[in-house]
């Protein structure tokens, strides 16, 4: 075991160079700095971006660019050295772990680069006090506080998602009930579907690494009456089941006309529906 003095020492023998840092504090978590980065040292974690190891940081700083939020920036300080053999040995790592795979019309699963699905907190009040664009009619009010909010662009950790009573919706749901915003969205984070149109496995996938890795309040699933529609139900019965979570799930059926056919909370998962 290496005594107090000569940790001081190593610590006195690190060379002095460029290393990234980040600003938790302006960090959102989007992501889009981890592409970025070839050498894999920027991660995604708890909802921010982390350096994973000063070893793996080249300290030419590619990922400056690509935050927009200017929380990452260089400094010049001691670290470690970089190590090329450790980046080669960290990307085969990152190799062996199951991506989200590519859908041929949504594009990536997580945060594709596009500045439209980049993820957003909406602070409905305070941007209100502020905005030049007319106040919606009397009576009306927008509830949508997270962007984006399509299943396939949704990032799997957001800071919104600490403890959030979430919505999942499907896409027909908010055209079909017009009081959809008070009625359903008021307090909550929302996340949208089509379980016959889109990928249901790579749904399925998406929403148990969602509620795994954060910690989410509720679910309640809005879905249309229509027999395929129940598929997002049971999509998200078992991603609840398969992350090993209880999570309390409600289930709210809608028609075809507008109206609120029932709404009862979820006892079970129940099997995969799917409709060709």
């Amino acid at each position: 075991m290496l005594s107090g003095v000569q940790i001081e020492q190593e610590v006195l023998d690190m060379p002095v160079r460029k290393v990234i840092t980040i600003d938790e504090e302006k960090c959102d978590g989007c992501g889009q700095c981890v592409p970025s980065c070839a050498e894999g040292a920027i991660q995604v974690i708890d909802g921010k971006a982390r350096l994973v190891s000063e070893t793996y940081c080249d300290g030419l700083g590619a990922c400056l660019g690509d935050c927009p939020q200017g929380a990452i920036l260089l400094e010049e300080r001691q670290a470690d050295d970089f190590d090329p053999a450790a980046v080669e040995a960290h990307l085969a790592r990152l190799k062996q772990i199951p991506e989200t795979p590519v859908h041929p019309l949504r594009g990536n699963h997580g945060h594709s680069g596009c500045p439209g699905s980049l993820s957003q907190t909406i602070i409905r009040d305070r941007e209100a006090e502020h905005s030049p664009r007319p106040a919606p009619p009397a009576g009306l009010r927008a509830h949508l506080s997270n962007w984006p909010v399509q299943l396939h662009l949704v990032p799997l950790q957001a800071p919104y998602f600490a403890g959030a009573d979430l919505l999942i919706a499907a896409d027909c749901a908010p055209f079909a009930f017009a009081d959809f915003h008070s009625q359903f969205l008021a307090g909550k984070k929302l996340i949208i579907g089509c379980p016959k149109l889109d990928d249901t496995s790579a749904y399925l996938d998406k929403l148990v690494q969602i509620f795994s890795l954060n910690d989410i309040r509720s679910v309640e699933v809005a879905f249309m009456e229509v027999p395929c529609c129940f598929g997002l139900v049971s999509l998200v019965q078992q991603a609840v089941s398969a992350a090993g979570k209880r999570i309390p799930v409600s289930l709210s059926k809608l028609g075809i006309r507008g109206d609120l056919l029932d709404k009862h909370e979820a006892r079970s998962a129940s099997p995969l529906v799917t409709c060709l």
